[in-house]
């Protein structure tokens, strides 16, 4: 067996032939109708590939945040399975912190004409003065973004303040607002198949916070996610799979546990299978959110390596000593150290199989690049490193993403 090159992606797995799906569709170009205003329809947004390529962005504001409300320390609310009654209290609690997301795009049509496309999309309060998390490709190429909330309440002109280089989220920011109901973030790293959990999203782009029921399916998923016209590619990793009904106009709403506090982000579904949808685990967010909250800017920490997800056959394969990790697998055309990195400077070398980060095992907790994820430029982080078959630990700096 040989590995199969699928994209090179910073600080992400390559797997062999991921399962090709559909983005969500979550809107549909359409010219205004100035006598009806701003309609929320289903429309295509193509999303961007990720891991190269794309443009850092973050705006700096003159104070910094309010805190975002994270998991308490020493609970986990991924135990907690839904009582008879308790699906509709956990959905009324969540749904205050989940909004829809209209956007105007300009467009030109086939015979040259300009018009305003609107879409639609879903998004999750973190702060309670105005930072949301949706899904890149919900605002891709907004040229308008207006914001409204479970009541009703609606905010123009929303902005854009820090998008993932190498994931399909990003971060938004209703100005000078108190008061907004943020989601409790909970811990993605400790999910279970057949966990119970709730999907909410803005259905269709005109049915607001729908709350669908299902349970995990898999983790650690590796999916090539497309537009309908099959363009506009993107390779996404380390994905929560569930059967928790996903529908167009959920992109960027919240997956959520029994508890009531939010696992994921959910990105994409698939159009050839049933009860198929994907979500971006929250952990991987969590150290960009952080820095937004804390200095009102954010950058996405990386370590700057490629690697492949090891599976037992990949492992029997390359006769490798583990049956997970993260292999830093090079080839005549480049190697698994970008140079001048975070990895580089710590001593990394092709080859090296990182098994765990800060005692977090990689496939276990989640994938290389959620647990990096997790952390803040300047953090220091310690990898556990299988080298020429000798455990070893490794201290890395970790730095803020370049678009090289």
């Amino acid at each position: 067996m040989e590995i199969k090159e699928m994209g090179r992606i910073v600080d992400g797995e390559n797997k062999e032939e991921p399962q090709k799906i559909e983005k969500i569709q979550d809107s549909q170009t359409k010219e205004n109708n100035s006598k009806s205003g701003l309609a929320i329809v289903l429309a295509l947004i193509a999303m961007v590939c990720g891991g190269g390529g794309l443009a850092l962005g973050w705006l700096a504001y003159e104070k910094a945040s309010t805190p975002i409300t994270f998991l308490n320390s020493g609970t986990d609310g991924n135990s907690a399975n839904f009582a008879e009654g308790s699906i509709a209290d956990v959905a009324n609690k969540v749904s205050e912190s989940v909004v829809s997301i209209v956007t105007s795009t300009k467009t030109t049509n086939f015979f040259g004409q300009s018009y305003d496309a609107s879409a639609a999309g879903t998004g999750i309060i973190v702060s309670e003065d105005g930072y949301i998390i949706t899904n890149k490709h919900v605002i891709n190429g907004a040229s308008e973004i207006n914001v409204v909330l479970a009541d009703g309440t609606t905010y123009e002109g929303v902005k854009v303040v820090a998008t993932d280089p190498l994931n399909d989220v990003s971060f938004l920011k209703i100005e000078n607002v108190t008061g907004l109901k943020p989601a409790t973030l909970g811990n993605s790293k400790t999910i279970t198949v057949g966990q119970q959990v709730i999907a909410i999203g803005n259905a269709l782009g005109q049915y607001q916070n729908t709350v669908t029921v299902g349970i995990i399916s898999g983790t650690g998923r590796s999916v090539t996610a497309s537009d309908s016209s099959g363009y506009n590619a993107e390779t996404l990793s380390d994905m929560i799979q569930t059967d928790a009904a996903i529908n167009s106009g959920n992109s960027g709403g919240p997956l959520v546990n029994g508890a009531g506090e939010v696992i994921g982000i959910n990105t994409a579904t698939s159009t050839s299978a049933e009860n198929m949808g994907f979500a971006i685990p929250i952990s991987a967010v969590k150290g960009m959110l952080q820095q937004l909250t804390e200095t009102g800017k954010a950058e996405r920490t990386y370590l700057g390596v490629y690697s492949v997800e090891i599976t037992p056959e990949i492992a029997k394969a390359y006769n490798l000593p583990v049956s997970s990790g993260a292999y830093l697998y090079s080839s005549s055309n480049y190697s698994a150290i970008i140079k001048d990195s975070p990895a580089s400077k710590a001593g990394l070398k092709d080859k090296d199989i990182i098994t765990a980060v800060n005692g977090e095992k990689i496939g276990v907790a989640g994938s290389l690049a959620s647990l990096i994820g997790e952390y803040k430029p300047g953090d220091t982080v310690q990898l556990t490193v299988f080298r020429e078959g000798k455990e070893t630990a490794v201290k890395v700096t970790l730095e803020g993403y370049k678009n090289n």
